[in-house]
Order: C-alpha cells, then sequence, then structure tokens
C-alpha cells in the first residue's frame, strides 16, 4: 500500500505539472500524459491512450509535415535503440484539436528520457515538451517589423539570434549523426578488415566482422590484442604495432604470415594478409591509438604458389618428356636401319606416348587409372580380343607414362608376332596389389591362342623399353618368358615410391 501510495502520489505531482509530460512505450504508443499534455495538445485522453504518436498527430499539411514527423519518431527511436536521452531544440510541429479540421502551426523544444526495466531495458519515453510557439511569433514579429539591430539579450533572442543557433545546432548534430552512421555502416560493412586500437596496450576499441572472424570470431571489443591473439606475438606483429606509436610512421605488411583460429576453440591455420597500420592523433596532435585496415591475400598468395609449382612440375614433365623422345628416337634407329621402318616405328611410339599424355590431360595430370592405361593403349588392336582382370588401381603421371610406354610395347610386340598376330589369339591381363603395408602392384601379360613363340637371339629395342622402364622408372621387377604356348610378362612395381 504504500508503494502504492507513493505511485499515485507521483502520478498526481505529474498531472499537476504545469509542464507538460507524455509517456509512450518501446512501440510509441500513448500510455499516459499529465493535463498540462491535453491542454497544449487540445486533445482528450481517452483518444491518446493506446494510439502510436505519430499516429495521432501527423505533423499537419505541406511538403515539411512529412520531414517533421520524421523528426520527431527519428528522436524517440534513437532513445529505444541507445538508451539515452535524446532533445530536439526547436521541432515544428502542427497539430489538430480534437474535432476540429483546421491545423495549427506550432513550435516545439523536446526532451525524450528513457526509462528503464531491472535488465537495463528501455522500456518506456518520458517526453517533456515545451511549446514556444509565441517566441517563434514575438521572433518573427521583431525581425520584419524592427529595421534596427537589436540591443537586449532579450531583443538577441526573441530576433532570433539564439532561435537560429538552436536550429542551426540541432542541424548540424542531425547531419554529423547522419554521416556519423554512413561511415559506421561502411566500417562495418568494409569488404576488408579494420580495427581501431587505443593506447600503449592496443587495446580493441572497435572492429568490423571481418576483423573479428580472422581472430576466430568471438568478442574481443575492449581487450587487449595480446590478449585477444596472444599468437601474433611470435610473429613480431606487436613489435611494428609499437613502433607506430612510438614513431608516428605508418607501417605496411605485404602478404604476411599470421597463425588465425578457426572458431573461438578450433584449431588455427595460416593466413596470409596485405594490410597497413596508421596512427591516430589526437586533438594535441599525440599519438593515441591506430587505425588497422587490409585484406586477407591467403587465396591470392596460394594461387601464385600452385602456379609456380605447376610451372616447375611443367618444365619437369618437357624434360623428362623431351629425355624419353630423345631415347626412343636413338633406340629405334638403332634397331630399325630402313628410313620407313624407322618412321613408322618411332612415330607409333612418339603416339603412344601423346595417348598417355592425353589421357593425364583429362585429370589436369592428376593421374590415371591402370584399366584405363591399358584400355587406351591396346584398343586399337580390338579390345574384344584382350581380357583385362584387376582392381581399380590410381597411377601418379610418372607411372601412368612409363606403363602406357609398357603396355604400347607389350601391344605392338603381339600384334606383329604373338597372340594378336591371328585371329584365334587373346591376350588375358591380370593385376593385383600385394602387400598393403608395402603395397606392390604385380600385372601378368599373358599371351594364349597364336603362333608358337621362342626366345630371341637377342633383345630388341622393345624389350630392353620394358626392362628400362619398369627397373629405372618405376623401381621395379620384371621377367619375360617365352614357352611355346604363348609370351608372358611378369611385372612388379611398389606403389608408395617417390616421384622422380
Amino acid at each position: 500500500m504504500r508503494i502504492l501510495a507513493k505511485t499515485i502520489d507521483l502520478v498526481a505531482a505529474f498531472d499537476a505539472s504545469p509542464n507538460p509530460y507524455m509517456l509512450v512505450d518501446d512501440q510509441l504508443r500513448y500510455v499516459w500524459m499529465n493535463q498540462a499534455y491535453l491542454d497544449v495538445t487540445k486533445r482528450r485522453r481517452e483518444d491518446l491512450i493506446g494510439r502510436r504518436v505519430t499516429d495521432a498527430f501527423d505533423a499537419g499539411p505541406g511538403e515539411a509535415a512529412a520531414e517533421n514527423a520524421r523528426q520527431l519518431r527519428h528522436s524517440l527511436e534513437k532513445v529505444l535503440e541507445t538508451g539515452q536521452a535524446d532533445h530536439l531544440a526547436v521541432l515544428r510541429y502542427a497539430i489538430r484539436p480534437s474535432g476540429g479540421s483546421a491545423y495549427e502551426d506550432r513550435y516545439w523544444s523536446c526532451t525524450q528520457t528513457p526509462i528503464k526495466d531491472a535488465e537495463g531495458r528501455v522500456t518506456h519515453i518520458l517526453q517533456h515538451t515545451t511549446d514556444i510557439t509565441e517566441l517563434e511569433q514575438l521572433r518573427r514579429q521583431v525581425v520584419f517589423q524592427t529595421p534596427s539591430e537589436p540591443s537586449t539579450a532579450l531583443d538577441i533572442m526573441i530576433s532570433g539570434d539564439v532561435f537560429r543557433r538552436a536550429l542551426t545546432v540541432q542541424a548540424d548534430n542531425r547531419r554529423l549523426a547522419s554521416e556519423r552512421n554512413q561511415l559506421l555502416d561502411m566500417f562495418m560493412q568494409a569488404p576488408g578488415f579494420m580495427a581501431v586500437l587505443s593506447g600503449p596496450d592496443h587495446i580493441v576499441q572497435m572492429h568490423n566482422p571481418a576483423f573479428g572472424q580472422l581472430l576466430g570470431g568471438r568478442e574481443i571489443t575492449d581487450m587487449s590484442l595480446r590478449e585477444a591473439a596472444p599468437d601474433l606475438d611470435s610473429q613480431g606483429y606487436f613489435d611494428f604495432l609499437d613502433d607506430v606509436l612510438n614513431t608516428g610512421e605508418p607501417f605496411r605488411g605485404s602478404q604476411s604470415r599470421m597463425p588465425a583460429p578457426q572458431g573461438s576453440d578450433g584449431p588455427t591455420a595460416t593466413r596470409f594478409l596485405s594490410f597497413v597500420c596508421q596512427p591516430i592523433r589526437d586533438a594535441g596532435g599525440e599519438i593515441a591509438g591506430i587505425f588497422i585496415q587490409g585484406h586477407d591475400v591467403t587465396d591470392s598468395v596460394l594461387a601464385a604458389e600452385r602456379q609456380k609449382l605447376m610451372i616447375d612440375e611443367l618444365n619437369h614433365r618437357v624434360k623428362n618428356t623431351l629425355a624419353t623422345v630423345q631415347s626412343i628416337a636413338m633406340q629405334t634407329a638403332r634397331s630399325h636401319g630402313d628410313p620407313r621402318s624407322f618412321a613408322e616405328t618411332f612415330q607409333s611410339r612418339i603416339l603412344s606416348l601423346s595417348h598417355t599424355h592425353d589421357l593425364l590431360t583429362r585429370s589436369h595430370w592428376e593421374g590415371a587409372d591402370l584399366r584405363e592405361v591399358l584400355e587406351h593403349e591396346t584398343a586399337a588392336h580390338g579390345l574384344h580380343r584382350l581380357t583385362l582382370n584387376g582392381p581399380n588401381v590410381a597411377l601418379d603421371p610418372a607411372m601412368a607414362v612409363s606403363l602406357g610406354m609398357i603396355f604400347h610395347e607389350l601391344a605392338t610386340n603381339a600384334a606383329k608376332y604373338g597372340a594378336l598376330s591371328s585371329g584365334e589369339g587373346r591376350v588375358l591381363v591380370d593385376w593385383s596389389v600385394v602387400e598393403l603395408a608395402d603395397p606392390r602392384l604385380t600385372i601378368t601379360w599373358r599371351e594364349t591362342g597364336g603362333p608358337s613363340v621362342a626366345t630371341p637371339d637377342r633383345r630388341g629395342f622393345g624389350s630392353r623399353l620394358i626392362e628400362r622402364n619398369v627397373r629405372h622408372d618405376l623401381a621395379g621387377t620384371v621377367q619375360l618368358h617365352y614357352p611355346d604356348i604363348g609370351f608372358t610378362a611378369e611385372i612388379t612395381i611398389p606403389l608408395d615410391r617417390e616421384t622422380p
């Protein structure tokens, strides 16, 4: 009862005040107003309670009415947003009395004060309004009727100097607030990262989302940068920040390496940043902080590294390919005295090399499957005459090139002298991966149904190329057998090896 009595006394006191007061909720709807407010607005309480301010008073006709209503609405919304009181020194706002049809042009001076709950949320706004219409009318009379300069303080006030100064300050405050909001929006929405560090401890006074994301996405405002990102200490970042404060000279970083956390508790990942640290000076010229602005250039750095790696790899492959072509040319020339025979054999081997390169190009030189290489090199002889049996085995580019040439030689020899030289012959190719701890690929090429074969008197270039590629390029072993029923080749190569 005592609290209720105090509440009633407070309401009664406000209602008895000659100064107009009104109370709105967080939806800008009237909750209460005192009698002085009803008198000055010429409205009834039952006509206002529950209505939004801008619905109850629309500021009247004319082009300026919408702007006048916007000023009042903006002031009230600013109080809700900031939790701070706001003032309108001069507000031109026409009103229409209850039951009337004509608007009365009025001038007001308003103060909007937030009312907060126990958690600090703004639940209501108390407005104290002063009607200064008569002062404005008197000012106009003095300005338009008195040609001489005013001489007294009252004359100065009435003639408009103080009034115009209040209007000017209010307009400047609105303009500065608008510009500040625009700058803040630009700061927060900038694609690069930005931050303002304050004092010798580099306190993060404000930052945009890109900067916060760079440090793990957690809340770091008002934290020391050393506390927010201790890993930067070992990278020398705090040394050059200290230099900027001590010397006043800006610092530029280009593609600087930074350990960036992935989430608030996640592992760190290396990022590359290009940025500038600019000193911030106060009105006296003293350095008060640092403005950081920059971009994450990790993607560009990694792309450049990949490009360099690709160029180095291309140079390596071109050299290897040229060496292979040179070896093929020399060995083919030794085995073929006839120029036409040499040209045909050399061309077929170069085409085999080209076919394997085409196959690798499809995968951007990441590798090829063993079955694909086999089919690619034997397709010209009819795949229906070959039986391929084995699991999928991924070959790196070097292995694919070497095995492609080996399969080409085996298929060419089979077409000339072995199973593929007759209509009934067939080739069976089986492969498997053994010893998973130290994986090795075993390939068996077996010919059947062809003419009888015998061990050759001398080793031709094809045999030497097969043996050289297996032993030298693939670090494996090869055994060539010539039983009467058909030629057989057994190849074993390691799968875990360093690519030459």
